[in-house]
């Protein structure tokens, strides 16, 4: 790569309109949106069905644990899908590499409402679980990423911190569709719900799909993208170009998302756990409790987008790490009361707060690294702080267990993601623009 190839295209030189900038972000949003529905769902099922319905052979708390590791199986697949989908999105187009990921995610996510149990074909069952969860993973490892880069590669420059953080509506849209889906389901009677209740949110991934393909298709390539390989700046091998050019900046990336994969995860689908098989709470309150969130997580994202392009994305992803910290162990003493009211306090307090930081996310990864190498670098970070977060649930039920059942445990490892994330904020604004 020439020394002139150091710096990329500026999206500003294109000249692009609010409304071609608003339509690309919307089909980059309904993508997010599938991603976060499934991804999500995954995480209620591990929590409620998949530990009775396919991991039967063992005592519920193995059971329990065993949900949780093939629920983070799938972000291991991450930041390989990552490095697979940034080559095709950097070396071919942003456009093909999303058209191939979202299929691949609902797909993915549609077979899974089929999978026969364990009381039907024994080992099968949970085998063919973790490999849809692989795919799935593969699958987002490329989406996020390129879903952002391609609508930031779409907006001036000046105010691409505002659609990054629409974008990230997908999140909470993605989310209470989600919970929404199992709180209706939650309605049947328990063995309607077990034998065939629990499928339907899954199967509903495949007519969400063909939505989410029929924006994409529409959408045009990124006129960044076209400006990158009319002067044949493009890496040959782009996530080597990543660790090997810009590989104190993937750290950074890596440290701010990580609240925003680990952190929710931890407000959602570890405290759904705990809250039914800990506490003993009913399992419509948490997952209704979510639901609330998720409504104040669209508003607070639309505010913290604003606020965003005034302070800067990588101030915000500082502030909802610090705040999200310092709420890190009231979260779970609301939790402790078991009271209605300070449950539900409680997981939007959690949400709420990480959203400040993960409104800025986005745009913060995306000023770390050059054009030609973006949707890579913002991908490889991303995920590969999901691929370390992910197994959070796994390790503070781990912790929880070793603590004697005491919620200081979880708190304290919800507590290090977050001052991770603050401290990823504060080296983030450290660092100029790449491009």
């Amino acid at each position: 790569m020439t020394e002139n190839a150091q710096r990329a295209p500026d999206v500003e030189n294109h000249h692009l309109s609010p409304r071609e900038a608003r339509r690309v972000t919307l089909a980059a949003f309904v993508g997010t949106a599938l991603e976060w529905y499934d991804y999500f769902l995954f995480g209620t099922a591990a929590a409620l069905v998949f530990n009775r319905l396919f991991f039967t052979s063992l005592d519920p708390q193995a059971a329990t644990l065993a949900a949780f590791a093939t629920f983070g199986v799938g972000f291991l697949a991450r930041p390989l899908g990552a490095a697979v989908f940034g080559f095709v999105g950097d070396r071919y187009g942003r456009r093909p590499a999303l058209l191939i990921t979202i299929v691949a995610i609902g797909v993915a996510t549609g077979l899974i409402g089929v999978l026969p149990t364990f009381s039907e074909v024994g080992l099968a069952a949970p085998i063919a679980l973790a490999v849809l969860r692989l795919v799935q993973g593969l699958a987002v490892g490329g989406e996020w990423g390129g879903a952002m880069t391609i609508a930031i590669e779409h907006a001036p420059k000046k105010t691409r911190a505002w659609y990054a953080a629409l974008i990230q509506i997908g999140s909470p849209v993605g989310t209470l569709l989600s919970s929404g889906a199992f709180a209706l389901v939650l309605l049947l009677p328990a063995d309607q719900f077990d034998a065939w209740g629990w499928r339907l949110p899954f199967l509903a991934a495949f007519p969400l799909l063909l939505v989410a393909l029929y924006l994409r298709v529409k959408l045009e390539e990124s006129p960044v993208f076209a400006e990158l390989v009319a002067h044949e700046d493009r890496a040959k091998v782009p996530t080597f170009e990543v660790f090997k050019r810009t590989g104190g900046r993937l750290v950074i990336a890596v440290m701010c998302a990580f609240l925003a994969v680990g952190g929710f995860y931890m407000i959602t689908t570890f405290a759904i756990s705990y809250g039914v098989g800990t506490l003993k709470l009913d399992r419509g309150l948490m997952v209704n409790a979510t639901l609330i969130a998720s409504v104040l997580q669209i508003v607070v994202t639309v505010i913290a987008g604003k606020m965003a392009v005034k302070k800067g994305a990588a101030y915000m992803v500082f502030l909802g790490g610090a705040t999200t910290a310092i709420a890190s162990f009231p979260v779970f003493w609301l939790l402790d009361t078991k009271a209605p009211a300070a449950v539900v306090l409680a997981v939007v307090l959690g949400i709420v707060l990480m959203t400040v930081g993960y409104a800025g996310t986005g745009s913060a990864l995306a000023d770390l690294f050059p054009a030609s190498l973006r949707y890579s670098g913002v991908s490889l970070g991303y995920n590969i702080a999901g691929a370390l977060s992910g197994f959070m649930p796994f390790l503070s039920l781990a912790a929880l267990e070793a603590a004697g059942g005491q919620s200081w445990a979880p708190s304290l490892v919800l507590f290090a993601i977050a001052a991770i994330t603050a401290a990823g904020g504060l080296l983030a604004r450290r660092l100029a623009p790449i491009d």
